[in-house]
């Protein structure tokens, strides 16, 4: 990992902030942000006596007041701060056991455990990638580059913005939440929640369509159409994403798929204001006469291996039979990619498992897939791709 300026440079005065009034503030953006990202932990927030049993469970009380020193003393330095919020293995695993105590909050198939470890890995790699200056995957994530001024502006925001309540919030057990959040929402990366809800809006027609369709009418019960984000400042499709809007119509006309479903967030190039699930939609239904009931957006994944699991986790979500296949429809050579042995190796190291498993390849564009229930499971990684 590399940071952006040395901790002995980004040393600098903290100014107070202003006090705060008893009261907590409710905000809407960094509820919807907690409950989507950090779902154990928000709902902890939410309950006063279930955040007060973990707070008191063994070993936490200790790990809660060696944080508050370890953070206050580090005094003027924002990187200190940040540093400080990072939750180490002994830490987390105080909160894993605490939250076991902790009855009736909510988690996924494989357990509390696994939550927990998925949360806290999920602000570790925030703050290390928004604060300390941790190298993201690829360029379109991450903050951007900002100059060293804008940079300790948006740490010392995030640090006022952690030390002031907000209703439902777990800052109470634990600042690193909040700060989480914040650097997240300083830097306008709260894509996370841009559809929110994600069975409305532009997928409501679909939805609709979803709850009294004949799935075993159709061969597949989706075509999943791959994005491919356009690299120019102000283009909202690229020259191979065009492509596959023109093989997804000539394919979906056969009539054996249930859905077409288009999946790409707002990533290419970085900071654009084109989703890109949305302006496949758009073309799709402009340009070729598709019909909106039958077009589902899933506007999040960032790559590949997302767009692959974002799909199967959207279908899973609609009552798509779980047996049932899909067909991946996307140019020759991300064909081949999704087929090769470098992508599941990609799959294991990015997601931790595979998002579904190809079954047989029927041309150059076109693969059958079918989705892994794997791909359900809540992960605060998953909209992030920092």
């Amino acid at each position: 990992m590399r940071a952006l300026l040395s901790a002995a440079a980004l040393a600098v005065t903290v100014i107070a902030a202003p006090a705060s009034a008893e009261a907590a503030v409710s905000d809407g953006v960094m509820a919807t942000l907690s409950a989507r990202l950090f779902p154990l932990l928000d709902a902890a927030g939410h309950d006063p006596a279930a955040l007060e049993r973990i707070a008191r469970a063994p070993d936490m009380e200790s790990v809660l007041r060696i944080r508050r020193e370890r953070r206050a003393a580090c005094g003027a330095d924002l990187v200190c701060r940040a540093q400080a919020l990072l939750w180490s293995d002994r830490e987390a695993d105080a909160v894993r056991r605490a939250v076991a105590q902790a009855s009736g909050l909510p988690t996924a198939d494989d357990g509390a455990a696994a939550q927990v470890d998925r949360e806290i890995a999920g602000i570790n790699m925030v703050v290390r990638t928004y604060a300390l200056g941790a190298i993201p995957t690829t360029a379109i994530d991450g903050p951007g580059t900002v100059s060293p001024q804008d940079h300790l502006t948006r740490l010392q925001a995030a640090d006022w913005i952690a030390e002031t309540p907000r209703n439902g919030s777990a800052q109470r057990l634990d600042p690193s939440i909040d700060y989480a959040l914040a650097l997240l929402d300083v830097s306008d990366r709260t894509d996370a929640i841009g559809h929110e809800p994600l069975t409305g809006g532009a997928n409501a027609a679909a939805i609709a369509r979803a709850k009294t369709l004949d799935w075993h009418r159709y061969r597949y019960s989706a075509m999943i159409v791959t994005g491919v984000g356009p690299e120019i400042e102000g283009e909202p499709l690229s020259p191979f994403g065009k492509y596959h809007l023109r093989l997804a119509a000539r394919r979906f006309a056969q009539g054996d798929i249930a859905f077409i479903l288009v999946t790409g967030g707002r990533a290419h190039p970085r900071a654009t204001p084109f989703t890109e699930a949305d302006e496949m939609r758009k073309a799709l239904i402009e340009r070729y006469g598709v019909p909106a009931e039958a077009i589902l957006i899933e506007p999040y994944a960032r790559h590949t291996t997302t767009n692959l699991r974002n799909a199967s986790r959207l279908l899973a979500r609609i009552g798509a039979p779980p047996e049932a296949e899909t067909v991946i429809v996307c140019n020759p050579l991300q064909s081949a990619y999704i087929e090769s042995a470098k992508f599941t190796e990609r799959n294991a190291a990015e997601l931790g498992y595979q998002p579904g498993t190809v079954v047989r390849r029927v041309s150059p564009t076109e693969l059958v897939f079918r989705p892994s229930r794997a791909s359900e499971r809540v992960d605060p990684r998953d909209p992030l791709d920092p």
